[in-house]
């Protein structure tokens, strides 16, 4: 069954030039692509052994043996977790309201990046890694660029100057690595990492540095942020839910997949440096929000906020002196839930603030008012997202960011009794945002309010359900990466 990974990589590709080949349907055909890659998606959950560690269903060939470049693909429990978020994140994205509907190179520019992002999660070699992160960038470039609102220029140029910058700089380390080491294979450095420092000299903290910045500014990390609120702003709805629900996880993921297991000694020297960042994602990006007039801009400050979260907890667990193994696992075990709730959640917001915009024409939180009385059913559900994203108990926003601080109090208690204060932030810039949209004045208009569609509805509703689904019972979700977090766990102990 490991033909399935390569599979799941090429549909979307084939999807994409069946896309920019009919002239007609071109929504409707990559809705059906996203069906074939989700059931693919399903069967690899399938085949995947939960309780093994390590990588499954591995996939190896000969690519260009001149460099010790393999086309060598796998997946372990994260991976296969944010296979699953990218396959739940592209088909709700793709019927978020759009001007682009029927604009085939918008959907083939989707169809692309999600068969990037499939790559870039199961990936083991760096240079077909690497092409994959570099193949999401250049439709996010280009949807943001071609398709993106006022500023669309100015964000789309920023994002590229700023991901630019960082890919240079992480090919460079990489470089250096291989020249040092003579490998790109993942687990081949990692294994030469776990007897001694990967580098010696200055040259470590040159690699290290380079490795740091390229995944930083994508996460972003305060204060590689600034390109993030531009380009959320700018990005049509369903670009948007994409920028924050999968591919912003690249970024994570490499800090677990490269970073840590790389430069654990390096990580540990610059432990209260980094979580001194990680803080300030957490508690700077909310008290930005707060700020803000425009509902997406608010809604990409707290997206920075909840990832800084993930932060947090990888930042504690490797930084550490003492790194309790129980502790650890909490920590390790919330950052992998709050990757996924927080693509979901995040990509909820950014499609009901679409939603709003679609049938207003502006999305400023004074632009609207007294929205309960006219859309109950809309408001009711637009704040359960809210809530969840708000960490409530009962929805799945909670059980990450639970997890996350209770593991990590235990370990950097001094950082996270800081970061704390991000959670009250949260929940200010979220009531502020309630009553002004929902129980604020009336805003007369000439046009009347819409309640929610049908067609509104079928996809709100399941997204939703999953929610509460996660929110109540999450152990379905623990199932795929527990063996994943004990491996990582004792490595980190």
């Amino acid at each position: 069954m490991a033909w399935l990974i390569t599979t799941l990589i090429v549909v979307p590709i084939v999807g994409a030039l069946l896309v920019g080949a009919t002239r007609n349907y071109a929504r409707g055909v990559a809705l059906a692509f996203n069906l074939v890659t989700a059931t693919c998606a399903f069967l690899l959950w399938r085949s995947f052994d939960s309780t093994l560690p390590g990588l499954q269903l591995v996939e190896r060939h000969s690519w260009i043996p001149a460099i010790g470049a393999e086309y060598l693909v796998g997946i372990d429990g994260l991976s296969l977790l944010l296979v699953i978020l990218t396959s739940l994140v592209f088909p709700f994205a793709l019927l978020a309201p759009s001007r682009a509907v029927g604009d085939r190179g918008f959907y083939a520019l989707m169809l692309i990046m999600q068969a990037a992002l499939y790559g870039t999660f199961t990936a083991q070699n760096f240079v077909l890694w690497f092409l994959f992160y570099e193949m999401s960038l250049i439709p996010a470039f280009l949807l943001i660029r071609i398709w993106g609102g006022e500023k669309r220029d100015r964000a789309a140029t920023k994002f590229f100057l700023y991901t630019f910058l960082g890919s240079v700089a992480m090919l460079l380390s990489f470089l250096g690595i291989y020249f040092a080491r003579g490998t790109f294979d993942f687990a081949g450095l990692t294994n030469l990492a776990k007897t001694g420092d990967l580098l010696t000299g200055n040259f470590k903290w040159l690699a290290f540095a380079g490795i740091f910045l390229g995944l930083a500014v994508k996460v972003p990390l305060f204060p590689f942020h600034t390109w993030l609120p531009d380009a959320y702003e700018t990005a049509p709805t369903g670009v948007s839910m994409v920028l924050t629900g999968a591919l912003s996880k690249m970024g994570v993921y490499g800090f677990v997949r490269l970073l840590l297991p790389l430069f654990p000694n390096e990580i540990a020297a610059l432990g209260p440096w980094l979580l001194t960042l990680a803080v300030c994602s957490i508690v700077i990006a909310p008290l930005a929000a707060w700020a803000q007039s425009d509902l997406k801009r608010m809604v990409a400050y707290l997206s920075i906020n909840h990832l800084g979260y993930c932060m947090l907890g990888l930042f504690a667990v490797t930084a550490a002196t003492e790194r309790p193994l129980v502790e650890t696992q909490t920590a390790l075990s919330g950052v992998f839930m709050q990757i996924f709730n927080h693509g979901i959640t995040a990509a909820a917001l950014f499609y009901f603030v679409g939603l709003l915009e679609q049938r207003r024409g502006l999305r400023g939180i004074d632009d609207f008012g007294g929205l309960m009385q006219r859309a109950p059913l809309l408001c009711g559900w637009m704040s359960v997202a809210m809530f969840s994203s708000l960490g409530l108990p009962g929805l799945n926003g909670f059980i990450g960011e639970f997890l996350i601080f209770k593991g990590s109090f235990a370990i950097a208690a001094s950082f996270t009794a800081v970061a704390a204060f991000g959670l009250l932030f949260t929940g200010i810039v979220f009531m502020r945002a309630i009553q002004s949209l929902f129980s604020g004045p009336l805003v007369e208009t000439g046009v009347a309010f819409a309640e929610l569609r049908p067609n509104e509805k079928w996809v709100i509703i399941p997204v939703t359900l999953l929610m509460f689904a996660i929110g109540i019972a999450p152990q379905f979700l623990f199932n795929i990466f527990n063996s994943t977090v004990v491996q990582m766990a004792r490595l980190f102990a």
